[in-house]
């Protein structure tokens, strides 16, 4: 019976790692090739002016506006609106004179009488219906601190191209004011249709 030994020596020779010959090396390596003389034959393309277009991106959505500004107005907020944006429509015909619901009958006739001295004027010769109307509006609030009758002067517009806008506005503007009772035309010695005469409300306090 064969030995332990001699029974291995089989699987021994198996598993001898195999003799690994040596690579022979070239004396002279081939040189590189040169990029220029493969690219000899190679010509660069004329320019044509054409530029390559990139479509721009899509602009993102904008954001949601918020909704609370779209909140149905009050009755008495749409009330207070249309008030103030009639007086922006020009009105059909000029009005000599104006007296607000709830003022006495006889407060147009003492206020042509002059029984209200005239504490202040503001002239609005030259100006167009945007200015004369921010003029007009910082003119009564200051005005209420002063007295209560003042003369504002819109001129008869004979100098316009079209037919005069200014008087009637003006007249629009005051007929709904909240503190204008009443207006009238001046004396012709003032002005005569060119101006009006305005009684206001006396402040509160």
């Amino acid at each position: 019976m064969k030995s332990l030994k001699e029974q291995l020596k089989p699987v021994k020779a198996q598993a001898r790692p195999a003799r690994v010959l040596p690579v022979a090396v070239a004396a002279n390596p081939e040189p590189e090739p040169d990029f220029r003389q493969l690219m000899r034959d190679v010509r660069p393309l004329k320019q044509d002016g054409r530029v390559c277009y990139t479509p721009p991106l899509p602009k993102p959505r904008p954001l949601p506006q918020h909704r609370a500004s779209q909140t149905p107005l009050t009755p008495q907020a749409e009330q207070a609106l249309f008030a103030q944006m009639i007086g922006w429509f020009e009105p059909a015909q000029i009005d000599s004179q104006h007296r607000s619901p709830g003022t006495p009958s006889n407060t147009l006739k003492k206020l042509r009488a002059g029984h209200w001295p005239v504490c202040a004027e503001l002239d609005l010769h030259g100006l167009d219906r945007f200015a004369a109307h921010e003029q007009l509006t910082v003119f009564l609030h200051r005005a209420r601190h002063l007295g209560q009758c003042v003369r504002v002067i819109h001129g008869k517009g004979l100098s316009s191209p079209g037919e005069p806008v200014l008087p009637k506005m003006v007249r629009a503007w005051l007929s709904h004011h909240p503190d204008v009772l009443a207006f009238c035309e001046t004396r012709i010695e003032q002005g005569g249709s060119g101006a009006v005469l305005a009684l206001l409300r006396r402040p509160h306090g």
